[in-house]
């Protein structure tokens, strides 16, 4: 499959509301799913996709100073946090080795579904626990965004027409935004087991999480012009989307958890 770049730049204007506006909403999810997990003092961790640190430094401090977190990213460029127990790593986990093995947790948030290489790097995630480590993959749905406030039939178009055009330009650039639904079935294949999905969207408004909607139009505009929408509808739909009383249902975040069997034997082969 053709390799792409990652769609979002770290390094543009708005590249740190953004992540904050992710890691507003998605911090708390991952923290669940953490707790659920139940990460040991002194357990070994790899947080894939770094973006700006949150989940990194809340795993630098559950693992505490007997444990030891690395975090890499292509373009670590709004990370934020050191901690003597957190190493930080420009790397390309689509072409570079894992930065060591024997993890016990590895976390890769809204990464995989970025990448046509996604089940090769699927498997290089999983070769890196050790025997009774856990991969935890969060990844956003292609779920309906339905719209929950009170608006006219051409703002509801609108708004449906503009999502639709920054998924679909995602979609040219390599992102499979319905790989979340087929990624337990890949971790399964590859040999790991207690494999759970859990699922979560909740309304995002024009003062919270429908920010995304905007920063991402943005970031997208020459690719959404050249697929054939105007100035007028993107800055009519920023407009629309920054209202107070905006309010739309998020994307699905599809969180999936999965460990590697204890005993080597007990690891299915994959052919």
């Amino acid at each position: 499959m053709p390799e792409t770049a990652y769609a979002f730049d770290n390094r543009a204007a708005d590249a740190e509301v953004q992540l904050a506006v992710l890691e507003a909403f998605l911090d708390p999810i991952t923290t669940r799913q953490l707790d659920d997990l139940g990460l040991p003092p002194g357990a070994r961790c790899w947080e894939v996709g770094a973006g700006g640190g949150s989940i990194a430094r809340l795993l630098a401090e559950r693992v505490g100073p007997q444990g030891r977190v690395i975090a890499t990213d292509i373009d670590p460029a709004r990370f934020h946090g050191e901690a003597a127990n957190l190493e930080l790593r420009r790397h390309d986990v689509r072409h570079e080795e894992p930065p060591g093995e024997g993890f016990d947790l590895i976390h890769a948030r809204l990464v995989l579904l970025h990448l046509p290489e996604r089940h090769e790097v699927l498997a290089t995630l999983a070769g890196a626990l050790r025997p009774g480590g856990v991969l935890l993959v969060e990844e956003f749905d292609r779920s309906p965004l339905h719209v929950l406030c009170d608006l006219a039939p051409e703002q509801r178009e609108l708004f449906a027409r503009v999502v639709d055009g920054i998924l679909d330009v995602l979609g040219t650039l390599g992102a499979d935004l319905h790989w979340a639904h087929r990624a337990p079935a890949a971790m399964t294949a590859l040999g790991l087991r207690e494999v759970h999905t859990t699922v979560h969207a909740e309304s995002w408004t024009g003062e919270g999480g429908a920010r995304l909607h905007e920063i991402n139009s943005r970031q997208l505009q020459d690719r959404l012009l050249a697929a054939g929408l105007t100035p007028d509808e993107l800055a009519r739909f920023r407009e629309l989307v920054r209202r107070p009383e905006f309010s739309a249902l998020s994307y699905s975040l599809v969180s999936t958890s999965a460990r590697m069997p204890a005993r080597a034997q007990d690891v299915a082969t994959v052919t």
